[in-house]
């Protein structure tokens, strides 16, 4: 039988019905190798050298900022003989910490064209170098008694972050089996969230976040994209990124033998499947960038689905409920180290579902469980609001607080915090993959940025009922993943091509084969 392209359809009429030829993705005698010895260094490399370093970056700089903010002062005082108002610095500090989240936008749209010129590893190698630069920076940064250093370092921290966030999940999701691609998948935001979680405690006043450690502080998480330098030398290189987007199909084979620890002979399957993307990434012509995917009727659903879903993430009030949970633990009785142990322990629910996350992405369907992240998330965020609201009105309000706290942390980190990351992975072919990433990951940034130069202002004016706002956003986003987003578990990505290609007139949720006019096949996804 002569073989298809990756995108045809199913099925083909034969006379007055339809003969149901088997997509080639759906080779059921195909036994896929699980974790094997290399997989699993990759996977434990790059959650500690990579996406740890980023939620580092993160979570560490919230701690000591007003040691760092006089630190800023007396450093402009000293030099131009100037002194700041309160006003002067604060715009200053909302500077060096919104910088970061600048450098991770543009990070992210160039980690598109490192992972296609330079492979998905050296993107990621070059993004650790440019850690370790920023590291370079912090560390300096006191002893020159220089603010410039300081924002110099942040601009390459942001820049770092936003190549790993980009490059990451795409590489560890072509390393990895389909069984094994959700929980590949979910292993940048477990990197991340551990990384918020190790900066939250290292920067505590009495370990580094004091007047003489914090530059060391900061720089910390350099030494872990050191060594990840290192290391990178004896990972392997994506096979899908050698086999279609290098065109040097025997080091890709090479490669996935190496990956999967088997001879040539048992991954004749996994080879056929490349052979079909390379006819496909061939049938599309020129070479995809961030301007074609953008330009794409064909590509407009799933990108706007992967830019919602990485922006919705972040303006759902995940930073919000950690920045208020402090003062939440405070007025629930607790002294001020107490709640900042307390807002620690938050933090240890989130690594705890990031930890679950690994194994529920293989458990669950994507549509389910990120459904339920979302309505039970959008749920605790309205009893935040109220209990907020009404903190000083009844005894037991600050400990409905904390239930909505504690129950925000795991209903999130549930679905909407792993999801968003790998999803577009899953909803793209290999060729505009990484500029759809690229795109993706700019939004989350975009809007963390939003977040960041907001939520003071909304918090200073209406208070807690920021948190309906931020629920109705969740809501929002429930609504436009009912309608338009497809089940890619179990699924490859030529399939939700055929699912989501007609733009918003696509129906993903249901696939209408007319076999004759009084028979029909319905092909739908549940909740």
């Amino acid at each position: 039988m002569e073989q298809q392209g990756e995108c045809k359809v199913l099925f083909e009429r034969n006379g007055d019905g339809v003969q149901y030829q088997l997509s080639p993705y759906r080779e059921t005698s195909i036994r896929y190798p699980g974790w094997t010895r290399l997989l699993l260094l990759t996977g434990i490399a790059t959650v500690i050298g990579s996406s740890t370093p980023v939620g580092y970056n993160i979570g560490v700089i919230n701690t000591p900022g007003y040691i760092i903010k006089n630190f800023c002062n007396e450093s402009i005082f000293t030099r131009f003989n100037v002194a700041l108002r309160d006003s002067q610095l604060d715009i200053l500090w909302s500077s060096i910490v919104s910088v970061f989240l600048i450098g991770g936008c543009v990070g992210s749209l160039s980690g598109s064209l490192l992972a296609n010129k330079i492979g998905r590893k050296g993107g990621l190698g070059v993004a650790s170098v440019l850690g370790v630069v920023a590291g370079i920076f912090f560390w300096c940064s006191k002893s020159a008694n220089s603010i410039e250093m300081l924002l110099v370092g942040r601009i390459f921290g942001g820049l770092s972050a936003g190549l790993i966030t980009t490059i990451m999940p795409m590489y560890l999701m072509e390393l990895a089996p389909p069984h094994l691609k959700g929980a590949t998948g979910a292993l940048c935001p477990l990197g991340v969230t551990l990384g918020i979680l190790i900066g939250q405690i290292l920067s505590m006043y009495n370990i580094l976040g004091n007047e003489s450690n914090w530059p060391h502080c900061l720089a910390l998480a350099a030494i872990l994209q050191a060594l990840y330098t290192i290391t990178i030398a004896v990972l392997p290189e994506s096979p899908k990124y050698l086999f279609i987007i290098k065109e040097e199909p025997s080091l890709a084979v090479k490669e996935l033998k190496r990956i999967r620890n088997v001879s040539e002979d048992l991954l004749t399957g996994e080879i056929d499947l490349l052979k079909l993307e390379e006819q496909e990434n061939v049938r599309q012509g020129e070479k995809w960038s961030i301007g074609r995917v953008l330009k794409s009727h064909d590509l407009l659903l799933p990108l706007v689905l992967v830019c919602i879903l990485q922006a919705g993430q972040q303006l759902s009030g995940v930073n919000a409920v950690f920045y208020y949970s402090s003062n939440i633990f405070k007025s629930a009785g607790l002294s001020t180290t107490s709640s900042e142990l307390a807002t620690i322990g938050a933090g240890c629910c989130n690594i705890f579902m990031a930890l679950m996350s690994v194994q529920t992405m293989s458990w669950f369907k994507r549509r389910t469980i990120l459904q339920i992240s979302i309505v039970m998330s959008a749920l605790f965020l309205v009893i935040l609001g109220l209990s907020i609201s009404y903190i000083n009105s009844y005894t037991w309000m600050p400990y409905l607080c904390i239930f909505g706290v504690l129950g925000y942390v795991l209903c999130y980190g549930l679905g909407l915090g792993p999801i968003p990351y790998f999803i577009g992975s899953e909803l793209f072919e290999v060729g505009p993959r990484s500029s759809a990433m690229a795109l993706g990951s700019m939004a989350n940034w975009s809007g963390n940025f939003v977040i960041g130069l907001t939520f003071p202002t909304m918090a200073s004016h209406i208070g807690a009922a920021s948190f309906f706002m931020f629920a109705s956003i969740a809501v929002a986003i429930l609504l436009f993943v009912r309608i338009y987003l497809p089940e890619t578990k179990g699924r490859e990505a030529c399939e939700i091509y055929n699912l989501v290609s007609n733009g918003f007139k696509s129906r993903p949720l249901q696939k209408h084969i007319v076999i004759n006019p009084s028979i029909h096949f319905d092909d739908k996804d549940v909740l």
